[in-house]
């Protein structure tokens, strides 16, 4: 259930990261889902890290932890990218 978990959290993290953090990202909807996702897995490690649980199911500490990590990768990526354009 845990990778299933992150997935869908991810998803979600992922709109709610580009609702949060909003502004222009290159790739549009596919990357910011895919960024989601990831975040979602990063979030469920860094959870895990930090409580010894990461994503269990479907919970509110669950969610919470795919947002961090969807918003931390959001963060990397536009760092990443305007740094490479400008």
């Amino acid at each position: 259930m845990g990778v299933l978990s992150w997935i869908v959290f991810g998803l979600i993290a992922g709109a709610i990261a580009k609702f949060i953090l909003p502004g222009k990202d290159p790739g549009g909807i596919i990357v910011t889902i895919l960024i989601g996702i990831v975040g979602g897995f990063l979030g469920g490690w860094i959870g895990s890290q930090f409580t010894g649980t990461g994503v269990t199911g479907f919970n509110l500490m669950s969610f919470v932890w795919a947002i961090v990590g969807a918003l931390i990768l959001l963060a990397i990526y536009r760092m990443i990218f305007h740094r490479s354009h400008a």
